[in-house]
């Protein structure tokens, strides 16, 4: 018996609301505030950070109008839990004892975005969102096969997430103003690799609208 399962052909098809979920990665104060860890430590330009925050904040209402499974995944990177290469390499970088999205700490807050009652929040210690966590079990249960991939650094820990998502078979979407990252260039080397091969490369605006017309025409 062919087990193959049906080919999505469409945008409209790969992010019906029944079988999609929004991740929401990393949108944390020492990401995106300023005198956070990136700013203030990093010295990198987080200018672009509310509008992405905005533009994330308009995608998750109309998931939850839709009845898209909204998933947000934090980044905590005290030491404790990191492995010995990504030490490594913050050693290498000269970041000395600076600790970013420190575990209960204002750097580690969620940056101009909350979760809504019932949308889990998970913890991350790598890059990708799927790495120790329970994202995969949560995505199976509730029949997902598709992801749309919001947040930042687009070059790092989404574009982590949504290769670790399309190697284990998840339709991708990337809105591209939902995403940011303090590298322009890197920035759009990743969006440029999802519109080539690892998926949909959208905007907010155009998912919303498919959404809104999904919970429209189930009323």
């Amino acid at each position: 018996m062919d087990k193959t399962p049906e080919l999505l052909k469409t945008l409209p098809e790969r992010i019906a609301p029944a079988h999609t979920a929004l991740l929401v990665v990393d949108m944390q104060n020492d990401f995106c505030a300023k005198g956070g860890y990136v700013d203030a430590v990093m010295g990198r330009d987080v200018g672009g950070s509310v509008a992405v925050a905005q533009s994330i904040q308009s995608l998750v209402d109309a998931a939850r109008r839709a009845g898209v499974f909204i998933v947000w995944v934090k980044a905590i990177y005290d030491p404790k839990y990191q492995s010995a290469p990504m030490l490594a390499k913050r050693d290498e970088m000269g970041l000395n004892d600076a600790v970013c999205c420190a575990e209960d700490t204002w750097g580690a807050d969620w940056f101009m975005l909350d979760p809504g009652e019932g949308e889990p929040e998970l913890k991350k210690h790598r890059f990708s969102a799927f790495v120790g966590t329970p994202l995969e079990g949560l995505l199976r249960r509730r029949g997902i096969r598709s992801l749309v991939v919001s947040g930042v650094a687009t070059n790092i820990c989404i574009d982590s997430t949504l290769r670790d998502g399309f190697l284990r078979d998840y339709y991708i979407a990337v809105p591209s103003d939902c995403v940011g990252s303090a590298n322009q260039e890197l920035h759009e080397a990743t969006l440029k690799n999802v519109a080539f091969l690892f998926g949909d490369l959208t905007t907010g605006d155009a998912l919303g609208a498919l959404w809104d017309a999904a919970a429209g025409a189930n009323r």
